[in-house]
């Protein structure tokens, strides 16, 4: 039996295998969370006393959500660095793509903080003066340490104690130490590599389950603000939504579409239309890996060499997170000005280095972005954790958005660094973006039926676990 590497939620066809084909259900989930979000304003609005009540649901949610964040950083961390090994065997070419994956995921974390800042979505709400004055004390707390203190705190007592002790920082001081122990040790380390890979895929198997209960959480957390706030937390929740979409959208249009036109002369507009059909499919399942292979038959077709596309696509699906990061740093300071305890400079600027290294692997499993928001709240400001149920109401709406500008991350990295390699064909790109080359929609069946090159070391586990990232 011949096994291949299938997009998620694609249907097997025959001769494909033995295994039965799997219906994605996630689409159940999203009409579960709409319809809780949509229970949880009417009941806020008609019972607030009532609604109030319901709080502890929404804690609730977010302790299972608090409890995969170590195992998930864990895993996500020590395999992107061993697929930044495998990537950066190829040279030239793998050694670029990181580079622009760091530096562009950097800048659309600094983009999210910016328009975060400006526009200061959550600071009408004021939740309660208890989670206010606990958030100060908290603050205070972490700055009179100093940083001695903090650095003493970031060493855990025993290597495996960190992914116990709840302790974020800890955890990722420890991902990073085994991921480069494992690079050190080249082909010898490949065994432990599989073996984390197989418990990632236990840790993402339990964070799908606990996703299932998204509605839950998100009845009571949407419930309790509506009920306390009234018509403020609607407003406040609307701005954040509209907020990012624009950001996206600005960071699409303006900063990609001005860098991929002055560095290669290809206009983005016209790359968005011919990938159009790709986009109607990841805004119809909130994925853009259920895109992984169109994207690598069109890159190709549009004149980007295969070692160039085979390089750049797989790895950019993990490392190349530019929706991903602008949500995690907008929904980051939206909690903490909902709290009436804003995040400080200092505080933004180390959320910021952190989301830098969490956010690789963040994207393409059910609630690891949300995970990973948690996780850079627990590392910065504890006090905040509680407050990531505000987002769960919204953060399916927000996912199609996430996983749009991840798809159109990708495929502008992909020109560009097709063309700054000289593995690109200029001409060949301008006829068909023209429309004088049209795509051949039979060709991607290649691709699907396995003979695309492999994806990076760590994400073989997250092909069945997908969302918007």
């Amino acid at each position: 039996m011949t096994i291949t590497n299938r997009p998620p939620g694609r249907t097997e066809r025959p001769g494909d295998g033995d295994r039965p084909a799997r219906r994605d259900r996630t689409h159940w989930l999203y009409l579960a969370v709409i319809a809780a979000v949509a229970a949880g304003i009417a009941v806020g609005l008609l019972a607030p006393g009532f609604a109030v009540e319901l709080k502890p649901v929404g804690e609730a949610f977010v302790s299972l959500v608090k409890m995969m964040i170590s195992p998930v950083i864990f895993c996500t961390i020590v395999l992107g660095i061993g697929s930044v090994r495998r990537a950066a065997q190829v040279g030239k070419v793998g050694g670029l793509a990181l580079g622009y994956f760091i530096a562009m995921s950097t800048v659309a974390l600094a983009i999210g903080l910016v328009v975060g800042n400006l526009i200061s979505p959550g600071s009408s709400l004021h939740l309660t003066k208890a989670a206010s004055s606990a958030g100060t004390k908290a603050a205070e707390d972490a700055g009179s340490g100093g940083l001695v203190d903090f650095l003493h705190e970031m060493i855990p007592s025993t290597l495996v104690s960190s992914l116990t002790s709840g302790q974020v920082l800890q955890t990722l001081v420890v991902a990073l130490l085994v991921g480069f122990a494992l690079q050190a040790l080249g082909d010898a380390g490949e065994p432990v590599l599989r073996g984390v890979a197989s418990v990632q895929r236990v840790v993402f198997t339990v964070l799908a389950m606990v996703m299932w209960l998204a509605p839950v959480g998100a009845f009571g957390a949407m419930a309790a603000v509506v009920g306390a706030t009234g018509v403020d937390a609607l407003t406040s929740l609307a701005v954040i939504m509209l907020a990012f979409y624009a950001t996206c959208l600005v960071f699409v249009v303006g900063v990609l579409g001005t860098l991929l036109r002055l560095a290669t002369g290809v206009g983005i507009l016209g790359l968005l239309r011919y990938l159009a059909r790709e986009f109607l499919l990841i805004v119809s399942t909130s994925s853009s890996e259920t895109a992984l292979p169109r994207l690598i038959a069109k890159m190709e077709h549009l004149g980007v060499e295969k070692p160039v596309v085979g390089i750049v696509v797989p790895t950019g699906y993990s490392f190349n997170l530019d929706g991903t990061a602008i949500y995690l740093t907008m929904s980051a300071l939206f909690v903490a000005q909902a709290v009436g305890t804003p995040l400080s400079v200092g505080q933004q600027i180390g959320l910021l280095l952190f989301m830098i290294i969490a956010s690789k692997g963040a994207a393409g499993v059910t609630g690891a972005g949300l995970a990973t928001l948690a996780g850079g709240l627990q590392s910065h400001r504890p006090d905040l954790v509680d407050g990531v149920g505000l987002i769960v109401g919204i953060d399916r709406f927000m996912s199609e958005a996430r996983a749009v500008t991840n798809f159109a991350g990708n495929a502008v990295a992909t020109v560009l660094i097709g063309v700054w390699t000289g593995q690109a064909d200029r001409a060949r790109m301008t006829q068909v973006l023209a429309g004088t080359l049209p795509f051949d929609e039979s060709s991607v069946e290649d691709h699907e039926g396995g003979t695309s090159p492999a994806p990076p070391a760590g994400n073989s586990s997250r092909k069945t676990l997908v969302d918007a990232g």
